[in-house]
């Protein structure tokens, strides 16, 4: 009887098992087309908040990004561009590492790489009230029309409440969040360089 029951428990373990894992893929393959979507809605939002063009709904997002923002090849580099009241914008997905893993985002500057024109986060895993506020409105802020000098931004100790001055090349770091803000300004000059380098910027 013994053994009985161990066969028992070990088919019923099986059994169930099974259905859990048979659940789970019927699951993800019933949400999948969801979940691309919604992952490629987050990048079309995060571009066009990059090129500074805005929207009020998923729908107006897919609209616009659909008949205002181009996908081009230059130099093997893949590029998104568009016209924002007559001036042209480049924009491109970066990748770069922070204090807790990869920071992935849009950068935007204009056509001869002399100022950038936004920035957006698509994902990150930087602390939570410290690093992570990379994301906040006034971070974000202050690279939009912020003036590239000498091939560079700065992020430099400030207030913490953010620098709008647009033509000094700079912009404050997030109080708590050297390390974070370090990798920011790394991460920027390398896809500005990177941008020169494609675009031709001086």
């Amino acid at each position: 009887m013994k053994r009985e029951g161990k066969v028992y428990t070990i088919i019923f373990t099986f059994i169930i098992s099974f259905v859990f894992v048979f659940v789970l893929a019927v699951a993800n393959e019933l949400t999948k087309d969801t979940v691309e979507r919604n992952q490629e809605l987050f990048q079309i939002k995060a571009i066009l908040s990059a090129m500074d063009i805005s929207y009020q709904s998923d729908e107006e997002a897919f609209q616009k990004y659909n008949s205002i923002v181009s996908t081009v090849n230059i130099n093997g580099s893949q590029l998104y561009t568009a016209e924002v009241n007559g001036q042209k914008i480049y924009a491109t997905i970066f990748t770069g590492s922070g204090l807790w893993g990869t920071i992935t985002g849009v950068l935007a500057v204009n056509e001869d790489v002399s100022r950038i024109v936004g920035i957006d986060f698509i994902s990150q895993n930087e602390t939570p009230g410290l690093g992570g506020r990379i994301e906040e409105d006034w971070f974000k802020r202050q690279f939009s029309g912020l003036k590239i000098i000498d091939g560079e931004i700065r992020v430099v100790t400030g207030q913490g409440s953010g620098d709008y001055d647009y033509e000094n090349g700079q912009v404050d770091a997030i109080t708590g969040a050297t390390r974070t803000s370090e990798s920011i300004e790394r991460i920027v000059n390398e896809t500005i360089a990177n941008l020169k380098d494609i675009l031709g910027g001086e």
